[in-house]
């Protein structure tokens, strides 16, 4: 008979409440550190406390990995009461917190390293399908060979408002900001699920709404075979009415079981900034 496993994810899975609840999912939070203030990502910071830090300061705080030891920590609640630990990562190419979760595992029995090749809620997915899973009784092993296969058929994007983050965190020039913001270009970001990069993908041009509702048209026709399981609308903060719009339009194709709507985390939404929303679903 297997032991029980119980899944583990890093707290940049953004999931929300309820599914935690409803898969019973344990998480570990990244690093946030701001005005010499280290913090645990998601629980004594917020994306809207970034944001109103760096439009007083225009600084962006450093976001950092768990630690082996912290890791090692975590695991060992868990292992101490004879559970086997699947845990699934935000993606090796992102943060050394892939590296350091599969270090502690080999100083323990029966845990299990994912890296999920992704981030925000595509990793969330995968989480999801390791809890499904567990409860069909399948070993901490088996899970963590199904979930790992898996990682290629997870598909993950964001349309980008504007660059002043990205800019901020040195990952655009100053031109290349005011150039975007000027000609009103929303760049969609697209993660390479094969080695978890990511890239720029299509350029969009005009109001977020129009382009958010564009984006989400050729992202789902992009696809012959996608899983009509769930699909997750996650934004960084926007407005009800565009988060409402983007929901009522792929309810309107009838074709998935589950929408669910997520917040991204600190360290994602530190990245990227306010009114960045993207779609994340799998393919069979």
């Amino acid at each position: 008979m297997s032991k029980k496993v119980i899944i583990t994810a890093d707290s940049t899975c953004d999931l929300n409440g309820e599914l935690i609840d409803r898969y019973g999912i344990r998480t570990i939070p990244l690093h946030i550190t701001m005005n010499n203030k280290c913090c645990e990502d998601m629980v004594n910071i917020t994306p809207d406390e970034i944001y109103d830090n760096f439009y007083k300061t225009g600084s962006l705080p450093k976001t950092s990995a768990i630690s082996v030891g912290e890791y090692l920590s975590f695991f060992e609640q868990f292992t101490a009461d004879g559970l086997e630990v699947v845990h699934i990562n935000l993606g090796g190419a992102l943060s050394s917190s892939a590296q350091n979760a599969a270090a502690a595992a080999k100083e323990l029995s029966g845990v299990y390293t994912i890296d999920s090749r992704n981030l925000s809620s595509a990793t969330g997915l995968l989480v999801i399908e390791a809890a499904l899973a567990a409860e069909n009784g399948l070993s901490g092993k088996e899970i963590a060979d199904k979930v790992s296969a898996m990682t290629a058929k997870t598909h993950a994007s964001f349309i980008i408002d504007k660059l002043n983050f990205l800019r901020a965190g040195g990952r655009c020039s100053t031109l290349a900001m005011l150039g975007a913001n000027l000609l009103n270009l929303k760049p969609c970001i697209e993660v390479n699920n094969n080695d978890g990069s990511m890239t720029v993908g299509k350029k969009y041009r005009g109001k977020l709404e129009k382009v958010l509702a564009q984006y989400v048209e050729e992202r789902l026709s992009q696809y012959d075979s996608i899983k009509n399981d769930r699909i997750f609308i996650t934004h960084s903060g926007i407005s009800r009415e565009i988060e409402q719009a983007i929901y009522e339009l792929i309810k309107s194709k009838n074709y998935f079981n589950e929408i669910h709507i997520t917040r991204a985390s600190c360290t994602i939404s530190s990245h990227c900034g306010p009114n960045t929303l993207g779609i994340l679903f799998m393919t069979e």
